[in-house]
């Protein structure tokens, strides 16, 4: 499970939470297909990951579950 978000006023993650969704990210795209590790897939992978952080998903399975979802799919 990951901590809670920590937010600023401004509605941004701080950056220690920023880095675990960062290492989130690097789980996920290690369980996609290796053709599929495009710049695009991984930022499309990524906005998922903040999106459902943004939304209070704390768990760090679900919140890779999300992405590698995501990833399966190659981004143009």
């Amino acid at each position: 499970m990951v901590s809670r978000p920590h937010t600023r006023l401004n509605g941004t993650f701080d950056p220690d939470y920023v880095a675990t969704l960062r290492k989130i990210l690097d789980i996920a795209v290690e369980q996609i297909a290796l053709e599929n590790r495009t710049p695009a897939t991984k930022a499309k992978m990524a906005q998922t990951i903040v999106s459902r952080a943004a939304d209070g998903v704390t768990d760090a399975s679900d919140l890779v579950s999300s992405a590698v979802r995501v990833g399966e799919t190659r981004a143009a």
